[in-house]
């Protein structure tokens, strides 16, 4: 038997997918860094709430998230009916799309290793810098960046990680468009309802290599560093 290889439409799922991941990092780190500096510092009840709904993926069936994301952000749905007034489109089935569920799927796998990062902080630092007449904005990029970068690698791995293996929010949300919404975990699922088990096993061990490795080398970076255990749950 032939040694099975990776076709075109394969390559495009794993390019989509990377594709997927890396814009959705950014997209994370941007709403999240803010975010978890905020649940750090704040002792409010809506922190609190905040919280709780930022967690919700760990626990929430990532079927039933995909379908609110796609009656909210459908033609009917209230963003919806907004993106279309403003010329925008719908989000439904589109890259777009992908990057918003992904975003909200994935936000507790970067928010709180974040947050803990920063809860770890204390006040000292933040003070020195402060008597030294450093801007906030200072004291985060020259102060909390250096001091928490075990954190924000931890986040940027669990949150790559994460969205690299996503299935059932994506599915909901973006369908099996070849090219467009199709990512590999939805082109391994392919091979499986088409009993091609051999391909299913070539792409789902690439991906389990990656997850393995990736998670390893978060594990081996902590221990060297004495970093905090990592703060997370099952996709």
């Amino acid at each position: 038997m032939p040694p099975l290889e990776i076709g075109p439409e394969d390559w495009l799922a794993i390019g989509l997918t990377a594709r997927l991941a890396a814009v959705t990092l950014v997209v994370l780190f941007a709403i999240g860094t803010p975010l978890a500096w905020w649940l750090s510092r704040s002792r409010s009840a809506v922190a609190g709430l905040v919280s709780a709904l930022v967690a919700m993926p760990l626990v929430l069936p990532p079927t039933v998230l995909g379908f609110y994301l796609l009656v909210l952000l459908g033609p009917r749905g209230p963003i919806g009916e907004l993106t279309q007034s403003l010329g925008l489109g719908t989000l439904p089935f589109t890259f777009s799309g992908l990057v918003v569920a992904s975003t909200v799927f994935s936000l507790p796998f970067v928010v709180q290793p974040l947050q803990a990062s920063f809860s770890a902080l204390g006040e000292r630092m933040l003070e020195a810098a402060a008597t030294l007449r450093a801007g906030p904005i200072d004291t985060f990029i020259h102060v909390v960046l250096p001091l928490c970068r075990p954190g924000f690698l931890s986040a940027a791995v669990l949150g790559f990680a994460h969205t690299v293996g996503e299935f059932g929010v994506v599915l909901m949300m973006g369908g099996n468009i070849p090219g467009k919404t199709q990512v590999l975990s939805i082109a391994i699922y392919n091979r499986v309802e088409a009993f091609e088990y051999a391909h299913a096993h070539v792409l789902a061990g690439g991906l389990l290599v990656f997850s393995f490795v990736s998670l390893l080398a978060l594990q081996w970076f902590n221990r060297g560093r004495g970093g905090s255990r990592l703060v997370g749950g099952d996709a």
